[in-house]
């Protein structure tokens, strides 16, 4: 008998891929939740002043959106700067919508779309930030309120700096029952407990899968101790301690990455020294005698090396310098206006400029929910484009249903709006696990917002909006040149290719200060995470969406080999490996910038000419960084 063909996964699992967290939701961000929106909408109704408890509610909704797990220096950045944001576009549509442009106006807020898209190729707090200026800039130019642009913006931030203050306040209120190390120090704990499992890895099939938990750990702690920090912000004791403490992972991690290109299983009295550095990060307490491998190879010797660093650290002596570890200003204006930037800008801007066009045709006055779900919807964070349309629309269904049941089975008036909008904000926390729960969480939020703004519009007709917003998102993600998954792959494939470049060119480099190899070796395995990702999403699409896009899913395998290879590499030139030739040096560097340039372009690189393998003179892993070239030239699909 003959088998029928598999159908794909987009088909089986239509809404795969969508997910935006996992794990246990803290009680403390759903006690946020509830004591968020409700009491400023409360505060506005009773007072008498409708349209301002439907502002400031607003503002404290997007806080709440942003209000991730997060440590206590990072958490107000997170929300204030997306508030910020937020507060810039309402004032701008507030003010865009005093002109009556009528059909116009989808050309007044292309450039908003522009700018919103741009900044929102920098990073995952600037993507907040200029989806949040791009919706509030449609929902200011099409809501019209008895208060001045000024005020709307004054309005809604006082929503989000309520929620940063009970952030604050909180956990001096409602101590926890126990005490619980610091976001800080769970970040840098959790970059040795990655350590741990990549050691307990080496020699096994998991070692791969254990090294990209590292990266995504060295990540996260980088970002708690040095990104999104607030000006004049000063270090405190513990925090230098945790700086310096992470500097002294990162030569463990080199160490650990050489014996994984060794392939030498570790013994296990080895591979617990990470476990007891973590358990010391969290107590405070001293890790006590740290076994150490005996200096035989060239990992042995690079792990023997930052034992003994980790232990002089720990005992309080400062650690070497690391140097700039987290993007500068100029390198977010490059990503911002980079390739990236400028397609995805060009597809906000069509998105919203055509949703806002196709609704000031149909009928009813208050346009601004079509191309306001565009603006959502076209976000790539969300998961693959067929999934989170599929999500939006079947969360929305929900979402309309459940506040026109409660809009026909409750009273007329304002207090049952209220009490929607209090409870569905205690759900935000619990809703980001899913695109679809999300949506259906604030969908009645945001009709309770609206309807207490004097916006009563039926609720069945937002779902038709969200419809067409789903459609007109659909359509543009097919064109190309417009950001979708396929620009989305070669751009952060290429990106990872040029900072794989970086890191082996440092390498080579005589005498490279050791700060500035290891800030290079970061950038290329979290360029090289951020391309996995964009493939991971591109192998979830609909096929016309770029599912074929999944074939480059080895090619990132086998950059990672190659980052690999040259940070063993950097290893053994340390401990005396002589230098390699400058000519092959030279090849391999002409290599990798052909092939960022092939990705770029978007051709197969094929044609590209690669170096016959290293010498015997040479450092011996630069056979690996040749052969790993090698298929990568003959796995990019074509």
């Amino acid at each position: 008998m003959r088998r029928l063909p598999t159908p794909p996964d987009w088909l089986t699992h239509p809404l795969r891929g969508v997910r935006a967290l996992r794990g246990p939701v803290p009680r403390a961000a759903v006690v946020r939740g509830a004591l968020g929106v409700g009491p400023v909408v409360a505060v506005g109704v009773a007072s008498g002043h409708m349209s301002f408890g439907m502002l400031a509610g607003l503002g404290a909704m997007f806080a709440h959106i942003n209000d991730r797990p997060a440590t206590r220096a990072t958490r107000a950045v997170r929300i204030g700067l997306p508030a910020l944001a937020g507060a810039a576009g309402l004032l701008t549509g507030a003010w865009l919508g005093t002109l009556g442009l009528g059909i116009w106006i989808a050309l007044a807020l292309a450039p908003v779309g522009l700018v919103s898209g741009a900044i929102s190729a920098i990073g995952p707090v600037c993507s907040s930030a200029g989806v949040q200026l791009m919706v509030l800039a449609v929902v200011g130019a099409g809501m019209p309120l008895p208060v001045s642009p000024p005020g709307r913006a004054g309005l809604l931030l006082i929503g989000a700096a309520w929620v940063i203050a009970m952030a604050a306040l909180l956990p001096r209120v409602i101590p926890a029952r126990q005490s619980a190390p610091s976001g800080e120090r769970e970040a840098v704990a959790a970059v040795y407990d990655a350590l741990a499992g990549l050691m307990t890895a080496v020699g096994s099939d998991g070692g791969q899968a254990a090294r990209r938990r590292l990266t995504a750990a060295y990540d996260a702690a980088y970002e708690a101790l040095y990104a999104h920090r607030l000006p004049l912000h000063r270090l405190d004791g513990e925090e230098r301690r945790l700086r310096d403490r992470l500097a002294v992972a990162g030569a463990l991690s080199e160490g650990v990455l050489t014996l994984l290109w060794e392939n030498e299983p570790v013994p296990d009295r080895i591979a617990r020294t990470p476990a007891q550095l973590a358990r010391s990060v969290r107590t405070g307490l001293p890790p006590g005698r740290l076994p150490a491998p005996v200096p035989d190879t060239a990992g042995n010797v690079a792990m023997h090396r930052a034992v003994l660093l980790a232990a002089r650290v720990f005992d309080g002596e400062p650690a070497p310098p690391v140097g700039a570890v987290v993007p500068g200003h100029r390198q977010r204006l490059r990503r911002a206006l980079g390739p990236a930037g400028r397609e995805y800008a060009a597809r906000v801007a069509l998105c919203v400029g055509v949703s806002t066009a196709l609704a000031q045709r149909l009928p009813g006055a208050h346009w601004y929910w079509l191309p306001a779900t565009a603006a959502f919807l076209v976000k790539p964070d969300m998961g693959p484009l067929v999934s989170r349309a599929l999500s939006r629309a079947l969360g929305t269904a929900v979402g309309v249903a459940v506040f026109g049941a409660l809009a026909t089975l409750l009273a007329p008036g304002a207090v049952w709006p209220v009490v929607v909008a209090a409870v569905c904000s205690a759900l935000i926390p619990v809703s980001v696990c899913h695109f679809a729960l999300q949506t259906a969480v604030l969908t009645p939020l945001l009709l309770a917002l609206v309807h207490l703004g004097g916006d009563t519009d039926p609720g069945f007709t937002r779902l038709i909006d969200t419809l067409l917003a789903c459609g007109v998102v659909l359509a543009a993600g097919a064109l190309p040149g417009l950001g979708g998954p396929r620009a989305q792959v070669t751009v952060r494939l290429s990106l990872a290719v040029r900072a794989t470049r970086d890191h082996l060119d440092r390498v080579l480099t005589a005498e490279a200060p050791y700060a500035t190899r290891l800030r290079l070796r970061r950038e290329a395995y979290r360029a090289l995470a951020d391309a996995r990702r964009a493939v991971e999403v591109a192998s979830a699409e609909h096929p016309p969406f770029g599912r074929d896009l999944a074939a480059w899913a080895p090619v990132v395998f086998a950059l990672e080999e190659i980052v690999d290879a040259a940070t063993a590499c950097g290893v053994r030139l340390d401990q005396g490996a002589p230098q390699p030739e400058p000519t092959l040096a030279a090849r391999l560097r002409a290599a990798l910038s052909d092939l960022a340039d092939a990705v770029a372009a978007r051709r197969p690189p094929t044609d590209l000419v690669l170096p016959a393998g290293a010498a015997v003179g040479d450092c011996a892993t630069l056979a690996d960084v040749t052969a790993g070239l090698h298929r990568v030239r003959d796995l990019a699909p074509g």
